[in-house]
């Protein structure tokens, strides 16, 4: 019978009823509509912050968007607060927030004002100097965010009640000490089953008032008093401080005593740094300081606009006015004939054997550079074939093929994403200057004489068209007059240059500048070189910076007349490959045997060195130059997986490229600025079926879409501007009439989604208002809920708020009006919304039209975002796969930085070309210091290209290192004297 009666008093505290309202108090529930914008509310919340947008909001929440998550969390707060659901759980928002705002202002205004009254001891010398280091404005806010927080939390569980003192305080304290007491454990726990009772009991044990306003006759003036709470009617007044003011007083107190003690002990100069602050000091000094990649799509990048502009300068001025090819011509010392120190260079040519490497486009993403950094830097990189290992040896000579920093070349591009990883990988003499400037290149290394004596890795750039931006400036002072690029030699001089290897082979690097062809003092050098060094059996590689051979079939140009002229009437088949980047990706076309002179045998294209992905598959049709049949031997990525690439546009385009939102929501407003506000919605809300609730909605939304090409100014204006870009998007490989459909049908996408969006907005807009859910408190209502309910809970019978409001000139009470005004946001748009419905537009004032428009904006904004990156995100992917449209738009919103590669040769005894492509599928994100790196022993005159371990960070995850991740994507070999064989993936060796 015990346990039966113990069972029947314990049930009834575990009842469902009973732990809903276990923590707080119930509320009557004020409509059903109410259930349902809540949960229309939590849809578009997580249709907003997707998975992707997740991670994106986190990893660049300390970088560049706390605006934006403050934003966000701003106009949520404001149409949540709204909702009456939240009261019927027992929440009401509007206390909360209101006292957090409140609190908030009151915080910030007493702590500058402090701050003021310190400084200025400081300047009467009455503190310690170090007390003249101004805080934060940005820490001040932060401490005021949280105190005020804190607050609110406590005020949400205990309220601001003051206890009757008609008990003794041992008595207020018993019951909390009597837990440890065995007699009554078994009562609290009973108590803790009624949640409710065991909060009370900690508000009035642990948060107990400090006491009365009387016991501190200097304060009594400067306090707000408790909520008097007691059973039946209340004798008097409360005279009790109230405990949110106490716990308010004690967070400002601890810290204004820790800025004090710190500022005016000196601490601060033996420790700068709080812990916290300096253990991510020493964790961010244990890993690169990488770039990200380029954000392409950024709407808000000043290195974006300044590429424009840089861009439109070169073409207006460069291109045809002023070329630094003609200058670099003049200004060198030409001899007779070819015998130009400047520009030929033979050092290398009495070698045996040579390796030599060349990639292209790097400068990008800091993580995917320095993981082709890191490679060629290897001594050697070690491969398994089959049972063997195969052992390639870094090349003595590095060739890099233009593009070296993006988006545009300036000192800090150069610096942060060409240098920083290349030193990161092999690492300067210890005795080079960053700032130093070579004017009698080449500066060698003290006790070598010759460059031919130099045993170290050298390196040769050409420019390409994002070097060219600024007039080949940067390209001149980082590379022609700079004697290393980490720890690769750089002897070069000009921005073209002749290479005479061993075995008879040649390297030709030409500047193509921006209008994809050698000019006529670099064409005469080149031509006076083969006629009088380049020998009839000589082999000559080529390396440009575009690939002409694929970007002239693509947009059916015929560009590089001068590279034309050159290859065909001069060398005259002794050209067996061309090398390229640009195209950031790897392709080899190789010519199919046939009668007649073969102009050139091999076509490779290499731009994997560090920048973003291009597609494979849009060029997978290529197969004539010079007259020639050519066919693709290998690609890398493949062309099934570039494809499914593209793919990542619709599901990936938002998350990549999130600073599009900026102006694509923008655009969206501007699309139906003329269609707010829908007053006419009788006929959607009152249909008796689905299907005719469907019809009529997609109804309306044709009507709006004719309504703005008739009658609308605003909103056409923005559809006629929007469809003037959108054709001039579209490639102009098109004919003008496709690119014109092409337009129409983008631009209708963005009109048709925006108007849906629109009419959306103003369906739940007006449900709201029908049901009472907004529109019922005008404008301001916040503001004044909070006074007519502040003097209940805060008694204030000393008056200390007037004495604020008049000590501050009414500005403490503005600021706390109009930042709750602030949330009122969906209040003031409903409220508009009717009287424009009721009166006409026309009755609406100037200001009271900014005000309603600037609402609607503020929430149309945030649903558009979404949307309009899905649609040019799909766009993007059909044009892409279907067309074969937008290569460089479509993969520059991906910003891949998986996927690179080089491509390492030899030069072997018997003078042919071997030809490994090496690649690493998957680039690493996190580095740490290399242990093997950090514990080999360092002499400071010891070149670090001698080094076992070159290279100072290696990947967090082992398995991941590009050591131990790269393969071999293409081999191939070139004989000097036949026609050129070929060597399948097993190995073996075909004609």
């Amino acid at each position: 019978m015990g346990s039966d009666k113990h069972s029947a008093g314990l049930l009834p505290t575990l009842r469902m009823e009973r732990v809903r309202t276990i923590l707080t108090h119930t509320y009557p529930y004020p409509h059903e509509h109410s259930r349902h914008a809540i949960i229309a509310v939590v849809v578009g919340c997580l249709f907003f912050i997707s998975s992707d947008n997740m991670h994106t909001l986190i990893e660049k929440l300390d970088k560049n968007i706390k605006w934006w998550s403050m934003y966000i969390a701003w106009i949520l707060v404001a149409a949540l607060y709204h909702l009456p659901s939240f009261q019927s759980m027992g929440l009401d928002m509007r206390m909360n927030l209101s006292l957090f705002l409140s609190i908030y202002i009151s915080s910030i205004l007493f702590l500058i004002v402090f701050h003021i009254i310190f400084l200025g001891l400081w300047y009467l010398g009455l503190v310690s100097r170090v007390a003249g280091r101004r805080p934060a404005i940005l820490t001040i806010l932060q401490n005021c965010a949280v105190i005020s927080i804190a607050c609110c939390v406590f005020y949400s569980h205990c309220g601001n009640r003051a206890m009757l003192r008609d008990r003794p305080f041992e008595r207020k304290t018993s019951n909390w000490f009597s837990f440890w007491k065995k007699e009554e454990r078994n009562t609290w726990l009973a108590k803790f089953v009624r949640m409710s009772e065991l909060k009370n009991q900690v508000c009035s044990s642990w948060f107990a008032p400090v006491g009365l306003a009387s016991d501190y006759p200097l304060l009594s003036k400067w306090v707000i008093y408790g909520e008097l709470a007691c059973n039946g009617s209340c004798p008097g007044s409360s005279d009790e401080i109230s405990p949110i003011f106490s716990l308010w007083a004690t967070f400002i107190g601890l810290y204004m005593a820790n800025y004090v003690v710190e500022r005016s002990t000196g601490w601060a100069l033996t420790h700068p740094l709080s812990v916290e602050e300096y253990e991510n000091l020493k964790k961010n000094q244990m890993k690169p300081d990488f770039l990200d990649m380029v954000p392409w799509y950024s709407g808000t990048s000043a290195d974006l606009f300044k590429t424009a502009f840089d861009l439109l300068v070169s073409v207006t001025l460069f291109v045809g006015r002023f070329d630094m090819r003609m200058m670099q011509a003049a200004m060198s010392r030409v001899h007779e004939g070819a015998q130009q120190d400047d520009l030929f260079y033979d050092h290398l040519s009495e070698k045996e054997d040579l390796w030599f490497d060349f990639m292209a486009d790097t400068g990008d993403g800091g993580n995917s550079s320095y993981t082709v950094a890191r490679l060629l830097a290897q001594p050697s990189i070690q491969l398994s074939k089959e049972d063997s290992v195969l052992t390639l040896p870094r090349g003595d000579l590095l060739l890099v093929g233009g593009d070296l920093a993006y988006p545009n070349p300036s000192g800090f591009t150069y610096e942060r994403r060409l240098f920083s990883p290349f030193e990161y990988a092999l690492q300067p003499p210890t005795w080079y200057k960053h700032e130093h400037i070579a004017v009698n290149k080449p500066e060698l290394p003290e006790g070598i004489s010759q460059l031919k004596e130099f045993d170290g890795p050298q390196c040769f750039l050409i420019p390409g068209n994002h070097d060219w931006f600024d007039g080949l400036n940067t390209f001149m002072r980082y590379i022609c007059h700079k004697s290393w690029l980490g720890g690769w030699f750089m002897p070069q001089k000009k921005s073209y240059f002749a290479l005479h290897l061993p075995k008879r082979w040649w390297v030709f690097g030409l500047d193509l500048s921006l209008h994809n062809d050698i000019d006529v003092y670099q064409f005469k050098f080149f031509s006076e070189l083969v006629k009088n060094k380049v020998g009839e059996n000589d082999t000559v590689i080529v390396m440009t910076h575009e690939p002409q051979w694929l970007l002239d079939w693509y947009w059916n140009e015929n560009s590089g007349q001068n590279v034309s002229h050159l290859i065909c009437d001069y060398l005259k088949g002794r050209c067996k490959l061309r090398i390229a980047g640009d195209m950031h990706h790897y392709m080899r076309h190789s010519c199919v045997p046939s009668e007649g002179l073969v102009h050139v045998h091999h076509l490779l294209v290499n731009g994997c060195g560090g920048a973003f992905l291009h597609p494979t598959h849009v060029f997978s049709s290529f197969n004539k130059f010079y007259g020639k049949t050519y066919e693709c031997k290998a690609s890398y990525p493949s062309f099934h997986d570039s494809n499914r690439i593209a793919l990542g546009n619709i599901l990936k385009f938002r998350k990549k490229n999130w600073q599009f939102d900026f102006f694509g929501g923008v655009i969206y407003f501007i699309l139906v600025f003329s269609m707010f506000p829908q007053c006419k919605l009788d006929h959607i809300l009152q249909g008796d079926s689905f299907s005719g609730h469907l019809g009529s909605f997609f109804g309306t939304v044709w009507d709006n879409f004719v309504y703005v090409l008739e009658h609308s100014f605003v909103s056409l204006t923005g559809v006629v501007l929007l469809l003037i870009m959108a054709i001039t998007f579209v490639p102009s490989k098109v004919s003008r009439k496709k690119r014109a459909i092409i337009g129409i049908i983008h631009v209708s996408a963005h009109l048709a989604a925006a108007l849906i969006l629109m009419l959306l907005m103003e369906l739940g807009l007006e449900t709201c208002i029908r049901h009472k859910l907004l529109a019922t408190s005008g404008y301001h209502s916040l503001y004044q809920w909070y006074r007519s309910v502040e003097s209940e809970h805060f008694p204030d019978p000393s008056g200390l708020r007037a004495r604020m409001e008049q000590w501050t000139f009414g500005l403490y009470p503005a600021c706390i009006k109009y930042l709750m005004s602030a949330f009122d946001v969906p209040e003031v748009m409903a409220v508009t919304r009717s009287n424009i419905c009721k009166n006409g537009i026309q009755a609406l004032s100037r200001g009271g039209a900014v005000i309603y428009y600037a609402s609607i904006f503020l929430y149309f904004w945030v649903f558009s975002t979404p949307v309009v990156s899905l649609v040019f995100g799909s766009y993007l992917y059909i044009c892409i796969n279907w067309f074969h449209l937008h290569f460089d738009e479509a993969f520059s919103s991906l910003r891949i930085a998986n996927y690179k590669s080089f491509t390492r040769f030899h030069i072997n005894r018997d003078g042919d070309l071997e030809v490994f492509t090496l690649a690493v599928d998957k680039v690493p994100r996190e580095w740490m210091l290399d242990p093997d790196w950090d514990m080999e022993q360092k002499q400071p005159q010891r070149l670090s290209h001698r080094r076992k371990y070159p290279s100072k960070w290696s990947a967090a995850a082992g398995q991941q290192d590009p050591v131990n991740t790269v393969r071999v994507v293409d081999h191939f070999v070139i004989r000097q004297n036949e026609k050129p064989d070929f060597v399948s993936s097993n190995g073996s060796v075909s004609r």
